[in-house]
Protein backbone atom coordinates (compact mmCIF):
# COMPACT_ATOMS: atom_id res chain seq x y z
CA UNK A 1 0.00 0.00 0.00
CA UNK A 2 1.04 3.27 -1.09
CA UNK A 3 -0.78 4.99 2.10
CA UNK A 4 -2.17 2.66 5.41
CA UNK A 5 -3.51 4.58 8.05
CA UNK A 6 -5.37 2.72 11.17
CA UNK A 7 -6.99 4.31 13.49
CA UNK A 8 -5.72 7.64 12.66
CA UNK A 9 -6.64 11.06 14.63
CA UNK A 10 -6.14 13.97 12.16
CA UNK A 11 -6.00 17.52 13.90
CA UNK A 12 -5.86 20.68 12.31
CA UNK A 13 -2.52 22.57 13.02
CA UNK A 14 -3.97 24.06 15.89
CA UNK A 15 -4.46 20.82 16.99
CA UNK A 16 -8.16 20.63 16.82
CA UNK A 17 -9.50 16.76 16.06
CA UNK A 18 -11.17 16.98 12.82
CA UNK A 19 -11.38 13.30 11.59
CA UNK A 20 -11.20 10.54 14.32
CA UNK A 21 -10.38 6.68 13.91
CA UNK A 22 -9.23 6.87 10.71
CA UNK A 23 -8.76 3.90 8.46
CA UNK A 24 -7.74 4.79 4.85
CA UNK A 25 -5.33 3.24 2.28
CA UNK A 26 -4.66 3.78 -1.08
CA UNK A 27 -2.64 1.41 -3.07
CA UNK A 28 -1.13 1.71 -6.76
CA UNK A 29 -2.77 2.66 -9.72
CA UNK A 30 -5.96 3.48 -7.65
CA UNK A 31 -7.83 6.35 -8.30
CA UNK A 32 -9.46 7.70 -5.12
CA UNK A 33 -11.56 10.77 -4.18
CA UNK A 34 -12.13 11.97 -0.87
CA UNK A 35 -15.19 14.13 -0.46
CA UNK A 36 -17.31 16.27 2.00
CA UNK A 37 -18.56 19.41 3.07
CA UNK A 38 -16.89 22.28 3.53
CA UNK A 39 -14.71 22.28 6.84
CA UNK A 40 -15.01 17.88 6.89
CA UNK A 41 -11.50 17.44 7.12
CA UNK A 42 -10.50 16.94 3.26
CA UNK A 43 -7.95 19.08 2.77
CA UNK A 44 -6.79 18.61 6.30
CA UNK A 45 -6.54 14.86 5.55
CA UNK A 46 -4.38 15.77 2.48
CA UNK A 47 -2.16 17.83 4.26
CA UNK A 48 -0.91 15.05 6.81
CA UNK A 49 0.01 13.34 3.54
CA UNK A 50 2.52 15.56 2.39
CA UNK A 51 3.42 16.34 6.47
CA UNK A 52 2.12 19.98 6.45
CA UNK A 53 0.51 18.41 9.13
CA UNK A 54 2.01 15.73 11.52
CA UNK A 55 0.06 13.17 13.18
CA UNK A 56 0.43 12.46 16.90
CA UNK A 57 -1.42 9.41 17.22
CA UNK A 58 -2.55 6.57 15.50
CA UNK A 59 -2.04 2.91 15.42
CA UNK A 60 -0.26 3.14 11.73
CA UNK A 61 0.34 5.80 9.90
CA UNK A 62 2.73 4.82 6.85
CA UNK A 63 3.06 7.27 3.48
CA UNK A 64 5.51 5.84 0.47
CA UNK A 65 7.28 3.61 2.98
CA UNK A 66 7.57 6.49 5.85
CA UNK A 67 6.19 6.40 9.07
CA UNK A 68 4.37 9.36 9.70
CA UNK A 69 4.11 9.10 13.73
CA UNK A 70 7.68 9.58 14.02
CA UNK A 71 8.66 11.60 10.76
CA UNK A 72 11.24 13.54 11.44
CA UNK A 73 11.62 17.20 9.81
CA UNK A 74 14.56 16.14 7.56
CA UNK A 75 12.90 13.24 5.87
CA UNK A 76 10.08 15.78 4.55
CA UNK A 77 12.19 16.69 1.80
CA UNK A 78 12.13 13.25 0.44
CA UNK A 79 8.95 12.25 1.22
CA UNK A 80 7.43 15.01 -0.66
CA UNK A 81 10.04 14.06 -3.58
CA UNK A 82 8.10 10.61 -4.01
CA UNK A 83 5.04 11.99 -4.57
CA UNK A 84 3.12 14.96 -7.00
CA UNK A 85 0.92 17.99 -5.13
CA UNK A 86 -1.74 19.72 -6.99
CA UNK A 87 -2.76 22.87 -5.24
CA UNK A 88 -5.90 24.51 -5.28
CA UNK A 89 -4.09 27.92 -6.14
CA UNK A 90 -1.23 26.34 -8.41
CA UNK A 91 1.60 27.75 -6.13
CA UNK A 92 3.18 28.69 -9.71
CA UNK A 93 6.11 31.01 -9.68
CA UNK A 94 4.85 33.83 -10.88
CA UNK A 95 8.22 35.35 -12.79
CA UNK A 96 9.16 32.24 -14.30
CA UNK A 97 7.97 31.25 -17.79
CA UNK A 98 6.09 27.77 -16.95
CA UNK A 99 9.77 26.24 -18.97
CA UNK A 100 11.69 27.62 -15.75
CA UNK A 101 9.18 26.60 -13.62
CA UNK A 102 9.65 23.01 -14.22
CA UNK A 103 13.18 23.50 -14.54
CA UNK A 104 13.30 24.85 -11.13
CA UNK A 105 11.90 21.39 -9.92
CA UNK A 106 13.89 19.38 -11.59
CA UNK A 107 17.13 21.21 -10.43
CA UNK A 108 15.88 20.98 -6.74
CA UNK A 109 15.44 17.33 -6.74
CA UNK A 110 18.97 16.68 -8.16
CA UNK A 111 18.54 16.55 -11.75
CA UNK A 112 21.96 17.83 -13.33
CA UNK A 113 22.11 17.34 -17.24
CA UNK A 114 20.66 19.99 -19.17
CA UNK A 115 19.57 17.75 -21.39
CA UNK A 116 17.87 15.17 -19.67
CA UNK A 117 16.35 18.02 -17.90
CA UNK A 118 14.56 19.72 -21.15
CA UNK A 119 13.51 16.04 -22.68
CA UNK A 120 11.94 15.33 -19.52
CA UNK A 121 10.40 18.66 -19.54
CA UNK A 122 9.18 18.48 -23.04
CA UNK A 123 7.69 15.12 -22.51
CA UNK A 124 5.32 16.21 -19.44
CA UNK A 125 4.25 19.37 -21.55
CA UNK A 126 3.71 17.09 -24.08
CA UNK A 127 1.23 14.78 -21.99
CA UNK A 128 -0.50 17.50 -20.34
CA UNK A 129 -0.67 19.42 -23.71
CA UNK A 130 1.14 22.35 -22.89
CA UNK A 131 4.28 21.93 -24.89
CA UNK A 132 2.97 25.19 -27.36
CA UNK A 133 2.84 27.38 -23.74
CA UNK A 134 6.31 26.32 -22.57
CA UNK A 135 7.68 30.47 -23.13
CA UNK A 136 4.21 31.77 -21.37
CA UNK A 137 3.82 33.04 -17.82
CA UNK A 138 1.45 32.06 -15.45
CA UNK A 139 -0.73 35.04 -15.66
CA UNK A 140 -0.61 34.70 -19.63
CA UNK A 141 -2.78 31.35 -19.05
CA UNK A 142 -5.88 30.68 -18.13
CA UNK A 143 -7.19 28.83 -15.26
CA UNK A 144 -7.07 25.27 -17.19
CA UNK A 145 -4.03 25.91 -18.88
CA UNK A 146 -2.61 26.40 -15.06
CA UNK A 147 -3.80 23.42 -13.52
CA UNK A 148 -2.35 21.54 -16.72
CA UNK A 149 1.13 23.00 -15.44
CA UNK A 150 0.38 22.27 -12.40
CA UNK A 151 -0.05 18.57 -13.12
CA UNK A 152 2.88 18.55 -15.57
CA UNK A 153 5.42 19.72 -12.48
CA UNK A 154 3.55 16.86 -10.28
CA UNK A 155 4.37 14.19 -12.96
CA UNK A 156 8.22 15.30 -13.31
CA UNK A 157 9.99 12.83 -10.88
CA UNK A 158 7.26 9.75 -12.20
CA UNK A 159 5.83 10.03 -8.69
CA UNK A 160 3.65 6.68 -6.99
CA UNK A 161 0.83 9.32 -5.74
CA UNK A 162 -0.11 12.20 -7.04
CA UNK A 163 -2.02 14.25 -4.23
CA UNK A 164 -4.55 16.98 -5.66
CA UNK A 165 -7.06 19.29 -3.67
CA UNK A 166 -10.35 20.22 -5.13
CA UNK A 167 -7.96 20.18 -8.89
CA UNK A 168 -11.23 21.20 -10.97
CA UNK A 169 -12.47 24.02 -8.78
CA UNK A 170 -12.85 27.07 -10.32
CA UNK A 171 -12.47 25.64 -14.12
CA UNK A 172 -15.82 25.76 -16.13
CA UNK A 173 -17.15 21.88 -16.99
CA UNK A 174 -15.32 21.61 -19.99
CA UNK A 175 -12.00 22.50 -18.66
CA UNK A 176 -12.61 20.28 -15.50
CA UNK A 177 -13.62 17.31 -17.74
CA UNK A 178 -10.05 17.89 -19.51
CA UNK A 179 -8.25 17.71 -16.19
CA UNK A 180 -10.40 14.53 -15.06
CA UNK A 181 -9.24 12.71 -18.18
CA UNK A 182 -5.91 14.07 -17.75
CA UNK A 183 -5.55 12.42 -14.22
CA UNK A 184 -7.19 9.25 -15.18
CA UNK A 185 -5.00 8.89 -18.22
CA UNK A 186 -2.04 8.68 -15.05
CA UNK A 187 -3.46 6.75 -13.34
CA UNK A 188 -3.86 4.53 -16.06
CA UNK A 189 -0.37 4.07 -15.93
CA UNK A 190 0.04 2.96 -12.15
CA UNK A 191 0.72 6.17 -10.46
CA UNK A 192 -2.50 6.57 -7.44
CA UNK A 193 -4.35 9.56 -7.87
CA UNK A 194 -5.97 11.07 -4.64
CA UNK A 195 -8.32 14.08 -4.97
CA UNK A 196 -10.33 16.16 -3.04
CA UNK A 197 -13.66 17.60 -4.92
CA UNK A 198 -17.00 18.83 -4.59
CA UNK A 199 -17.76 18.06 -8.48
CA UNK A 200 -20.02 15.10 -7.60
CA UNK A 201 -20.89 14.77 -10.95
CA UNK A 202 -17.37 13.86 -11.83
CA UNK A 203 -17.47 10.63 -9.44
CA UNK A 204 -20.16 9.06 -11.69
CA UNK A 205 -18.05 10.12 -14.92
CA UNK A 206 -14.80 8.87 -13.87
CA UNK A 207 -15.57 6.36 -11.04
CA UNK A 208 -13.23 5.63 -8.75
CA UNK A 209 -12.97 4.70 -4.75
CA UNK A 210 -14.95 7.10 -2.59
CA UNK A 211 -14.15 8.13 0.87
CA UNK A 212 -16.68 10.41 2.58
CA UNK A 213 -15.91 13.35 5.47
CA UNK A 214 -18.57 13.50 7.99
CA UNK A 215 -19.37 13.67 11.67
CA UNK A 216 -15.42 13.82 12.25
CA UNK A 217 -14.98 9.92 10.47
CA UNK A 218 -14.10 9.38 7.26
CA UNK A 219 -16.04 6.47 5.80
CA UNK A 220 -15.85 4.07 2.60
CA UNK A 221 -19.11 4.61 0.37
CA UNK A 222 -17.63 3.91 -2.67
CA UNK A 223 -20.68 1.21 -3.36
CA UNK A 224 -23.33 3.70 -1.85
CA UNK A 225 -22.13 7.43 -2.09
CA UNK A 226 -25.39 8.26 -4.61
CA UNK A 227 -27.63 7.68 -2.49
CA UNK A 228 -25.93 9.65 0.07
CA UNK A 229 -25.72 12.45 -2.36
CA UNK A 230 -29.29 12.45 -3.37
CA UNK A 231 -30.37 12.46 0.37
CA UNK A 232 -28.49 15.17 1.41
CA UNK A 233 -27.34 17.42 -1.60
CA UNK A 234 -28.49 20.62 -0.34
CA UNK A 235 -25.78 20.61 2.35
CA UNK A 236 -22.35 19.93 0.30
CA UNK A 237 -22.13 23.65 -0.74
Amino acid sequence: MLIEYKNVLVCQKDGIPVLRDVNFHVGDGEFVYVIGKVGSGKSTLLKTIYAEIFIDEGEEAMVLGNNMLSLRLRNIPSLRRQMGVVFQDFQLLADRSVLKNLEFVLKATGWKKKEEIQERIAKVLTDVGMLDKKDKKPHELSGGERQRVAIARAILNSPQLIVADEPTANLDPETADGIMQLLRQISQTGTAVLMTTHNMPLLEKYPGIVYRCHNEHLEDVTNNYNKILIEEDDNWK
